[in-house]
């Protein structure tokens, strides 16, 4: 394997890795060294996108750092990575994953049969569970499910009624409507045609918008569960702004894509008094909740304008 600057002549068997960082510089030099000692992989353009992160990626050899001036999100950093992308193809990878030797040999094996379209990995938690990285398109539904505490305990049994494919596990090769955001292979020329992410999704449901984008173009995704990888999630941000993120995001989605944005709020708003409704019986019954903090709370970021 060998590192390709960025102003390296087009490869086409070639891989340019994007890879947006913010916060902690630690996951990803890990996950820059895991790609660099990758084992019969095509040749990588490593990029790193820091996205005006308060603890700035250092410069490190073999590696394009670009540096943002101002904090766009998921969606804007890799933008800014796929300007500087030489290669025919984009591997698109979130800076906590952990990666086998032979993960990017792997990958482009099992995408070979699929030349044109978004390809991604089973992916799993630390703990080896996984996170259902093929999906449905999103729908009220699923979100208004989701948002019911009182579902909670069941969720683990209601993978379908959150979006989730549950045809997706381990071993199985088969397209999907949509595919997770950790890890993605995509073609570059496809990605640049459609205009790349839409940057006004600040964090989350991007991926959901490019793939529906790209399926339209006739790039389908397929999720390839013959290669696995590990992911931490969530390492960048508080818990309570990345609901209020992903609920903004997906109103967002619901206005572009005609899934009615006033059907949903008026979904999300039924389901945070019924888990008043549920948090009051549990407090009563001495639990450590708070109703109607975690109800001002859920409110919030429903409101128009809670996405920061």
């Amino acid at each position: 394997m060998s590192d390709l600057d960025a102003s390296t002549d087009r490869t086409p068997r070639g891989i340019s890795v994007v890879v947006p960082h913010y916060g902690d510089p630690a996951p990803a030099l890990a996950l820059l060294d895991a790609l660099r000692a990758q084992v019969d992989a095509p040749p990588l353009q490593l990029i790193v996108v820091d996205d005006a992160s308060p603890d700035p990626f250092p410069d490190a050899t073999g590696v394009t750092v670009l540096r943002r001036e101002t904090n766009g999100g998921f969606g804007a950093a890799v933008n800014t990575g796929v300007a500087a992308a030489s290669q025919e193809r984009l591997l698109v990878l979130n800076s906590d994953l952990q990666l086998e030797p032979t993960f990017v040999s792997s990958l482009v094996a099992a995408a070979a049969p699929w030349p044109r379209t978004v390809a991604a990995p089973m992916v799993v938690g630390l703990d080896g569970a996984t996170q259902w990285a093929g999906r449905r398109w999103p729908r009220t539904r699923h979100h208004v499910v989701e948002w019911l505490t009182p579902l909670a305990r069941f969720r683990p049994r209601l993978h379908e009624a959150v979006g989730h494919d549950t045809r997706c596990v381990a071993g199985a090769v088969l397209p999907v409507d949509w595919v997770l955001g950790a890890a993605l292979l995509i073609p570059a020329d496809a990605f640049r045609a459609i205009g790349g992410f839409d940057e006004r999704y600040f964090m989350n449901v991007e991926e959901v918008d490019l793939q529906r984008r790209l399926t339209a173009a006739g790039v389908p995704s397929v999720f390839l569960g013959t290669v696995q990888v590990r992911h931490e999630g969530g390492g960048s941000s508080e818990s309570a702004r990345r609901v209020r993120w992903v609920t903004q995001a997906r109103i967002r989605y619901a206005e572009k894509w005609g899934e009615h944005p006033g059907l949903l709020r008026f979904g999300l708003r039924a389901a945070s008094a019924v888990n008043l409704a549920f948090n009051a019986g549990r407090r009563m019954f001495g639990r450590d909740v708070q109703p109607l903090e975690t109800y001002r709370r859920e409110l919030a970021a429903i409101r128009p304008g809670g996405a920061r």
